[in-house]
């Protein structure tokens, strides 16, 4: 992202794959991510310096042939987390619903961290509601749960997908010192 006014694809339009958990603080439901893998290193760098986000450049390529996408990352450096799939829609584009485990999902509007010094900050972020369909995937490579210490177990429970999500961000706001647990260890 560029600012708020202005875009800049050549920055803010890359393939992007993160593994995240849903959080709370102070009843403010967001995203923490343990790792987010970008397919530009630029991008990479500067979330890394500006915001110490855990950003990896990776090889990343999305291959779309019709409705069909094949999407492939291998990190370039370090662990070498992979993902490789073929994913498709598999029906008509909806809004979550209030209540639903869609709307629980996709409408976060902040995404919470530490600084360098591990001071905890919440990251304000806007976006219009995610257009969802269904989809149908073939998951044939996933090591970045497992890159990051976490363990899965069996098929993914749900799936959907969203042709493009438009985000505004502000500059991140530091939170009160006794927030540095709940935002390490406070899931939903």
């Amino acid at each position: 992202m560029c600012g708020l006014r202005r875009r800049c694809p050549w920055l803010s339009a890359f393939p992007e794959l993160n593994v995240r958990t849903y959080v709370r603080v102070s009843d403010r439901p967001g995203v923490y991510f343990f790792s987010l893998d970008a397919g530009r290193r630029l991008a990479v760098a500067a979330a890394r310096a500006l915001l110490n986000l855990p950003y990896y450049a990776a090889a990343m390529s999305v291959d779309r042939r019709e409705a069909t996408v094949n999407y492939r990352s291998v990190r370039r450096h370090g662990s070498r987390a992979q993902f490789n799939a073929i994913y498709e829609p598999g029906g008509a584009p909806f809004a979550a619903a209030a209540g639903s485990i869609e709307y629980f999902l996709t409408e976060r509007y902040c995404l919470y961290h530490h600084d360098r010094r591990g001071r905890p900050y919440r990251l304000e972020i806007h976006h219009r509601p995610w257009s969802l369909q269904v989809a149908h995937a073939a998951i044939t490579m996933n090591t970045m749960a497992a890159a990051s210490g976490l363990a899965l177990n069996g098929d993914p429970a749900l799936l959907h997908f969203a042709r493009r999500q438009d985000v505004i961000a502000w500059a991140p706001m530091r939170l009160p010192d006794g927030h540095h647990r709940s935002v390490r260890n406070v899931t939903e």
